[in-house]
């Protein structure tokens, strides 16, 4: 009974002898590398997001235009070198140069409208 228990034991410490011969091994070649790469690793996973974050924020800055719509004057945000349509009077713009444009077709000529009173009219 005493041989069973005592081969049962020479089994949990082989197991144990090897994980501590891998260990002193890997400690012997040197894990300083492993270690540093460990912490390289560490570091670039914790400051991703923020550089991330950052990046966008600044592309943004440089992008989003608020302006008024050349149609209907209403104010809204779009981004910068892209067409998009006027929530209020659904004219199709384009934005450029930090303000908002009709997106007319070729040949076509903007005009700009003025009231006249009727009255100078009769005069």
């Amino acid at each position: 009974m005493s041989l069973k228990s005592f081969q049962f034991n020479l089994s949990n410490l082989a197991g144990w002898l090897t994980f501590f011969l891998v260990i002193w091994l890997l400690g012997s070649v040197g894990l300083g590398w492993l270690v540093n790469s460990f912490f390289i690793l560490l570091g670039l996973l914790l400051l991703a997001p923020v550089l991330v974050f950052i990046g966008f924020r600044w592309w943004l800055q440089r992008n989003l235009i608020q302006a008024q719509c050349p149609v209907c004057q209403y104010e809204f945000t779009g981004l910068n070198r892209t067409q998009l349509q006027c929530p209020s009077c659904g004219e199709l713009l384009k934005v450029e140069q930090g303000k908002f444009s009709r997106l007319t077709p070729a040949g076509t000529i903007d005009v700009q409208a003025v009231e006249v009173p009727a009255k100078s009219l009769e005069d």
